[in-house]
This record gives C-alpha cells, sequence and structure tokens, in this order.
C-alpha cells in the first residue's frame, strides 16, 4: 500500500516558502505613539526622539506558494528582538484570500503565522506626466520661430489603489504613486532612467536592490463613517458590542494610514527578488497572544 506523505497545516506546504517578483521597502519617520499603539508592551520600541523606522513594503509576487498576489505590508516600527531588531507588521493587505488565510491563522503549529492580514483590490493606473516648457531665452525664440521646445519626461508613474475588502463593504486605504521601475509587472514599459544610485547585486536571497525616490502615497479626502456615526442610524441598542468592536478596527485602520502618510526618508527597490521566507519562530509567548516574527 502507498503511503503518501501527510502535507502540513499550512496551505503553502512545507517551508521555506519561496516568492520571486519585485518590491518597494520605503522607509518613514512614524511618530513612536502611533507606533505604540500596535506594538505589544512585552517589546521595546527602538526610538530616538520621539520617532521609530516604520512605513511600508509594497510587492508584486510573480510567482509564490499562492500564485500571483499583491501584497501591502504597513510597518508600524523597529521593535527589539536580542540579539537584533526585527520590523512591526501593523497591517497587512494582500490580494489573495489564500495568502490572507495564511497569514492569518494562529495556533499550536510552528508554521503559523498571525498577522493582521486583509484582503484587499490593488487598481492599478498609469500615469504619464504633462510634458513641461523650459523658460530660457533660446527656447523663447525657437517658439517665435515655430520650433517646439518642450521637454520630454520618459519617466512614468503608476497609481495603485488599495482598497480594503471586508465582506460586501469596501474602505479606500491609499494611492501609491510609484514612479520607478519597481511593480514593473504591471506596466512592462515603466522607464527607470531617472532612478538614484547603482544597481546592487547581491546573492540569498538573490534580488537586485537600488535607492529610488520615494513613493507619494496620498488618501482620499473624503473618510469613511465611522462606527459611531453609523450607530447613529440604527434604533437598536443590541448593536452595541458590534459597534465597539467597528470602531477599534477603524481605529486600527486610521493608525495604520497614520503610518502610511508620515514623512519617507528612504527608498529601495528590489527587482528579480527571489526570497526564501522560513517557518516563523516563537518571540513572546503570552497570556493571550503568541507573537511570532518571520
Amino acid at each position: 500500500m502507498e503511503v503518501k506523505e501527510a502535507k502540513p497545516p499550512s496551505g503553502y506546504g512545507k517551508p521555506p516558502w519561496e516568492f520571486k517578483g519585485s518590491a518597494l521597502y520605503q522607509l518613514h519617520l512614524v511618530k513612536s505613539e502611533t507606533a505604540r499603539a500596535f506594538i505589544p508592551k512585552e517589546f521595546k520600541l527602538v526610538e530616538a526622539f520621539g520617532y521609530t523606522l516604520g512605513g511600508f513594503f509594497l510587492a508584486s509576487y510573480d510567482d509564490s506558494p499562492a500564485g500571483i498576489f499583491d501584497e501591502l505590508v504597513v510597518i508600524a516600527g523597529i521593535v527589539w528582538n536580542p540579539p537584533t531588531s526585527c520590523a512591526w507588521a501593523a497591517r497587512v493587505l494582500v490580494n489573495s484570500d489564500e495568502a490572507c488565510a495564511h497569514g492569518r491563522k494562529v495556533g499550536s503549529s510552528l508554521m503559523d503565522v498571525g498577522l493582521p492580514s486583509q484582503v484587499a483590490r490593488f487598481s492599478k493606473q498609469r500615469i504619464t506626466p504633462i510634458a513641461r516648457q523650459s523658460e530660457n531665452n533660446s527656447n523663447r525664440f525657437f517658439r517665435m520661430i515655430g520650433v517646439s521646445t518642450v521637454l520630454s519626461h520618459p519617466k512614468n508613474c503608476l497609481d495603485i489603489q488599495v482598497t480594503e475588502i471586508n465582506g460586501t463593504s469596501a474602505t479606500d486605504i491609499c494611492t501609491i504613486n510609484v514612479g520607478t521601475a519597481a511593480l514593473a509587472k504591471a506596466v512592462p514599459e515603466l522607464n527607470s532612467n531617472k532612478l538614484i544610485g547603482p544597481v546592487i547585486k547581491m546573492s540569498l536571497p538573490s534580488f537586485r536592490i537600488r535607492a529610488v525616490r520615494p513613493a507619494k502615497v496620498s488618501v482620499s479626502s473624503v473618510a469613511p463613517k465611522s462606527a459611531t456615526e453609523q450607530s447613529l442610524e440604527t434604533p437598536s441598542s443590541k448593536f452595541v458590542d458590534s459597534i465597539i468592536s467597528r470602531d477599534l478596527v477603524q481605529n486600527e485602520r486610521n493608525l495604520s494610514i497614520s503610518v502610511l502618510l508620515s514623512k519617507p526618508i528612504l527608498a529601495l527597490e528590489f527587482n528579480c527578488l527571489k526570497m526564501q521566507v522560513e517557518a516563523p519562530a516563537i518571540v513572546c509567548p503570552c497570556s493571550e497572544y503568541t507573537f511570532r516574527a518571520v
């Protein structure tokens, strides 16, 4: 009788898990008080002058255990985990049900992750900047004789709108304007001539990395209704518990948006990314939760 090898409880299969694609890792100065709202008291926040290093990791995977999908990891800050430090994920948004389920899993298995994962929609649109004209005297002369002096701007931009999906409701989180070749899978013709810094080839894991201009993050000017505002439209008081729960979710979402809108200081583009992720390790067993770092 043939005996099949038992598959681990994770739908991803056995670790290490391999991800291939491209990504943008952007570091921001995040207020310590904002970061502490996400980080358990058992951890020490790495901070200076009231700020820590947060930001986001925006990735587009061509191949992964969950197939092709996009991911936005909002990083609240840096925590001290002797003998080193690690980034703390405040919110993880993915457009894959399988990736979301894997990230959320919490239990006794060593392959359970326990990330704050949510399903989201990533809407991508290529934006071509409007060419501008130079105002120097020579160009004025050329315009007088009918010769165009419009400057060409080869660098295209990519607008990525991230919308969190929760059942039948959808909440716009942010729009990220990427002006680099990162995530070029969506728009292959993006020009990278304006990138800053040399390409650095590294291995283990394999990728190409270079410093680029920070992506611009914006949010909708019209804020979604809070759970409290929605409750005014509900005549019955039996929804009090669910209203409180929605308030907490909305507050966490707003804090995540605050992290995204904080001041960027460095952006790194990863191309030809080949990332191997090991099984999570327990870093702090607590009475209610077990916190893990990947």
